[in-house]
């Protein structure tokens, strides 16, 4: 049976008819009237009086007027303020932009207003492979959060106190972020798959107070204890005063565990729900970089600039509110995950997974979205593609029918797997290809209900994200690939570093390049209709002929090929100045070699599809490609790896999917440092 999702058949047919080569959606005629969005432009226009007739329209005044449209989003939600602000946007300067001076909130108090919801509606689901199902209807959550509160003030946590989190993505770790933000405490969290180094290496730079632990999980079928790296990590960190204990893995965990709090003991105190009033740029929790280089950046987020950044996408640019059910699959060490408790503040139904998402096939995620009538299914575009790949055709296998959206992100997603959420999961929802990142902790390239989607194109730059494309000589182009850049100031925009006190580390992250203009690291096309193209990082360039080639064109094609699980390519320049070598590293899928053959036609496609000098120099068969825990390629670090850096110096280990997946390249390093040596004592 073929199910179907998201809006009317009639109206599906309707809207479809007629829409131009490569649109894979196209808005309802209905849009304006139906979407958060529309309701938003009709309130401009009653209560601002801006005509605004267009998405384009309205991002343009957006960004032209940035204290202006943030003010608008702060009165359309109704944040709640203990003191209201005496301005919007007081300074714009980048970095350093002071938004709403004077006012005072608290992040856990707008998300707990669960807008449109009673007391009885559940408002979270959680899904795991290490226990049974969980529900909190939002009195549930609520006292949850109350009782949490309690029991860190009684365990000294206070105002600007740090509490760090080894939880899995589960009910658990809500209450525990939103009831350190209530007290105005600092939360940090890493997922229990990080390495005890990675760990280490990010809680150990912000000195918390309180630990919050599970004794382990469930993998799939494979239970993995981690009773002995939670010793390594408290020892590490002489900061804490308490360690608190979630049993997940085993019932009788705490009893392991010196010292340490059982949770239950820790919401065992009923009290009031109540919120610290604090400044719009107070911290209220602390990200970090990939950490694939060196310490990890401790990337400091603040209550408001996130509240507001927050309500924005979700419920503008995702269409999200009381009547949906909105998953993301991720990890607590990924900026998504905080993302994903954001819905609470529009109102959704939060959805949380924690396990295998392979286990026991790749359709678990589908059929768990279908029994818990998921609206929106988020996920990262390598589980998209590998869906893809595995032949699923989820929409035909569940039912889908709640289904009104899907979300992508994580790295740019080809051309093939938007046709395939099209084709495969329903060809009446939007794709939502969202890019951002943990810096601004949302997209600021995504979805629109206003805007069609294209194939291999995110949709639009997002309302308030001044995001351009600079050439060469850092003037703003448009049809032309170019650095990624922000010129003008968002509210999610880092507090700071932790750590950080003159802002240095901050300016040569960012604004080094450009100053007084963010740069993220991405080349970016942005089309003549406003869509954006994404072709990779640009640290990890290849420049062959004397033309910049991005690297996500090169996935695009060779991992199309069913025979290739996962590909990563790096361009090793030349010091004399010669073309250098062009390598691609390739993961075979389970049962396919990579034989000549497959070697020919990887070249054969690459030569055809792109062009001669996409065509590399060797073609390397590996494992598997060594991927951050959020699914991020490691470019730059295998580069440097083979430049002769020790891996040591490009990557921590502990971050990364599998550790084991540098190893070959290692290897390779010392052969061709070998090689090297032996053709210098030769000459």
């Amino acid at each position: 049976m073929r199910y179907r999702s998201g809006v009317s058949a009639e109206e599906t047919v309707e809207d479809q008819r007629g829409m131009e080569p490569g649109i894979l959606w196209s808005p309802p005629a209905s849009a304006l009237e139906r979407s958060r969005m529309g309701k938003y432009l009709a309130w401009l226009a009653s209560d601002r009086g801006l005509e605004l007739r267009t998405y384009d329209e309205a991002w343009r005044w957006s960004v032209e007027q940035p204290g202006a449209f943030w003010r608008s989003i702060w009165d359309y939600f109704d944040v709640t303020a203990h003191t209201p602000p005496n301005g919007d946007l007081a300074e714009a300067r980048l970095p350093g932009a002071v938004w709403f001076p004077g006012a005072t909130l608290n992040y856990a108090e707008q998300a707990l207003r669960l807008p449109g919801r009673s007391g009885e509606d559940v408002v979270v689901i959680g899904r795991s492979q290490s226990r049974e199902p969980l529900e909190l209807t939002a009195a549930e959550l609520r006292d949850q959060v109350a009782r949490c509160r309690r029991g860190l003030q009684r365990l000294g946590v206070g105002r600007g106190d740090r509490v760090a989190a080894f939880l899995p993505n589960v009910p658990e770790a809500i209450v525990g972020l939103l009831a350190t933000a209530s007290l105005g405490a600092i939360w940090s969290s890493c997922a229990p798959e990080f390495g005890t180094r990675a760990v280490i290496d990010r809680f150990g730079q912000i000195e918390p107070k309180v630990l919050l632990a599970v004794d382990g999980y469930r993998y799939g079928d494979r239970p993995v204890d981690k009773i002995a790296e939670l010793a390594e990590i408290r020892t590490a960190l002489p900061s804490l005063e308490a360690t608190v204990v979630l049993p997940y893995l085993e019932p009788d965990a705490v009893r392991r565990i010196e010292g340490a709090v059982a949770w239950d003991d820790l919401l065992a105190e009923a009290a009031p729900l109540e919120f610290e009033p604090v400044d719009f740029d107070h911290p209220l929790y602390i990200l970090y970089s990939s950490g694939t280089t060196g310490l990890p950046k401790p990337i400091v987020h603040g209550h408001g600039g996130i509240t507001l950044e927050h309500l924005k996408a979700l419920a503008l640019h995702t269409d999200l509110g009381p009547d949906d059910r909105f998953f993301w699959f991720t990890t607590t060490g990924w900026m998504m995950w905080n993302y994903l408790v954001s819905g609470l503040a529009v109102g959704a139904t939060v959805v949380t997974f924690d396990g295998n998402p392979a286990y026991p096939g790749l359709s678990t995620l589908w059929r768990m979205a279908a029994e818990t009538r998921t609206t929106y299914f988020g996920a990262s575009a390598p589980f998209l593609m590998a869906c893809r790949k595995a032949g699923l055709q989820p929409g035909r296998e569940w039912d889908l029918g709640a289904l009104r959206g899907v979300g992508s992100t994580g790295a740019p997603l080809p051309a093939a797997g938007f046709e395939w959420v099209h084709d495969a999961v329903s060809d009446a929802v939007p794709l939502g290809s969202l890019s951002g990142g943990t810096d601004l902790c949302t997209g600021f390239l995504g979805p629109s209900p206003l805007v069609p989607v294209w194939a291999g194109e995110i949709s639009c730059r997002m309302l308030g994200a001044k995001v351009e494309a600079f050439d060469e000589d850092g003037r703003p182009v448009v049809g032309r690939e170019g650095e990624m850049v922000i010129t003008a100031p968002m509210p999610s925009m880092p507090v700071g570093l932790w750590g950080d006190a003159d802002g240095s580390r901050l300016r040569e992250a960012y604004f080094s390049t450009y100053p007084g203009v963010w740069r993220h690291g991405d080349w970016l096309t942005i089309t003549e209709r406003g869509s954006c193209v994404i072709s990779g990082r640009s640290d990890a360039t290849l420049k062959r002929g004397g033309v910049r080639i991005g690297t996500a064109e090169f996935y695009g094609v060779v991992e199309a090929l069913p025979e290739v699980a996962d590909s990563l390519v790096v361009h090793l320049e030349d010091e004399g100045g010669g073309p250098g070598e062009l390598l691609l590293f390739v993961a075979p899928r389970d049962g396919a070699a990579l034989d000549d053959t497959l070697r020919s036609r990887i070249s054969r496609e690459l030569r055809d599809e792109l062009s001669p000098r996409h065509v590399p120099d060797a073609i390397i068969g590996v494992p598997a490609i060594p991927r951050t825990l959020s699914g991020k390629k490691l470019e730059v670090p295998i580069k440097r790896i083979l430049q002769g850096m020790p891996a040591e110096a490009t990557a921590s280990r502990d971050a990364l999917a599998d550790p084991r997946a540098l190893e070959p390249f290692e290897a390779l390093a010392r052969e061709r440092g070998a090689t090297a040596a032996r053709s210098v004592t030769d000459a």
